[in-house]
């Protein structure tokens, strides 16, 4: 399961940035996982609570927003949305798609911190390939 060595390195990112800005708790992790990223998310949210303990980021939530698959089509010459992760081309059309706009992200993009103002730290971004 690869999705544990995947947390750990969410963890150390996140961590990090939430020392730099001197935040001693992060109340939850906000990440974003596109469908051909080759993660699972519910095994990625399983091993975030292991990689979690014993940092700042202990009971923290990670929350995932999934991106769906998005890809150019030529011939409409617009971004489109794939049905499926296995078909490639254009819903509209039928032309083959095989210019990727959006899915294959796995980004940090903010941490929520436990503090009285409820700030966010953002751009605490770590991408993992």
């Amino acid at each position: 399961m690869h999705e544990l060595s995947i947390a750990y390195s969410i963890v150390e990112s996140a961590e990090e940035a939430a020392r730099n800005a001197g935040v001693t708790k992060v109340k939850a992790v906000n990440l974003r996982l596109g469908k051909l990223s080759g993660v699972v998310k519910d095994a990625l949210l399983f091993s975030f609570d292991i990689a979690a303990q014993e940092t700042l980021l202990e009971g923290a939530k990670l929350n995932i927003e999934e991106l769906n698959v998005i890809a150019y089509c030529p011939t409409c010459n617009e971004n489109v949305e794939l049905p499926s992760v296995q078909i490639f081309r254009c819903p509209v059309c039928n032309t083959p798609t095989p210019t990727l706009i959006q899915g294959k992200e796995l980004e940090l993009t903010s941490l929520e911190i436990d503090d009285e103002n409820e700030q966010e730290v953002t751009n605490a971004t770590a991408t993992h390939s």
